[in-house]
C-alpha cells in the first residue's frame, strides 16, 4: 500500500503499526524456514532412498528461497516504516504522527515517492519520502 493511501485510509499511526506488524510477520515467517531448514538437513541424512533424499533436498531449496524472500521483504518493510517514521515530526510545532493529508493543488501534487502533509496542530505543510 502506498503512503498515501495508507495514511488516507488508516491515518498515520495506524499506517505505521500496519507497516511493522506486517515487517514482523515476515521475520517469523524466516524463523519457520530455518526450522524447516533445519528439519530437512536432519532428515537428509536418515533416508536411503533416492526419491527421499531428492525430496528433502526440494525441501531444503524451498525453505532456503523462501526464507531468503522473507527476510529481504521484512527489512525492506521496516526500513520504509522507519525512514518515514523519522520524517513524521513536524518541522514547526514538533508534534509526532498528527498530520493529514495536503490537499494537492498545483505545484503541490503529490510525486509518486513524496506525499504533502499538514500538521493537525499548527497547519505547517510539509513533504514526507517514502
Amino acid at each position: 500500500m502506498k503512503l498515501a493511501d495508507g495514511i488516507r485510509k488508516h491515518g498515520f499511526r495506524k499506517w505505521y503499526e500496519r507497516e511493522l506488524l506486517n515487517s514482523h510477520a515476515h521475520l517469523v515467517l524466516t524463523f519457520f524456514c530455518v526450522i524447516g531448514l533445519f528439519a530437512a538437513f536432519e532428515a537428509l541424512g536418515r533416508f536411503r532412498s533416492m526419491s527421499d533424499q531428492l525430496t528433502d533436498l526440494v525441501a531444503i531449496l524451498l525453505c532456503a528461497v523462501i526464507g531468503l524472500w522473507a527476510l529481504r521483504r521484512y527489512l525492506a518493510l521496516l526500513m520504509h516504516a522507519e525512514a518515514t517514521a523519522h520524517q513524521a515530526d513536524c518541522p514547526s510545532c514538533k508534534a509526532y504522527g498528527r498530520f493529514k493529508l495536503a490537499n494537492d493543488t498545483g505545484a503541490e501534487r503529490q510525486q509518486e515517492d513524496r506525499t504533502a502533509v499538514c500538521c493537525s496542530k499548527c497547519q505547517h505543510r510539509w513533504t514526507i519520502s517514502g
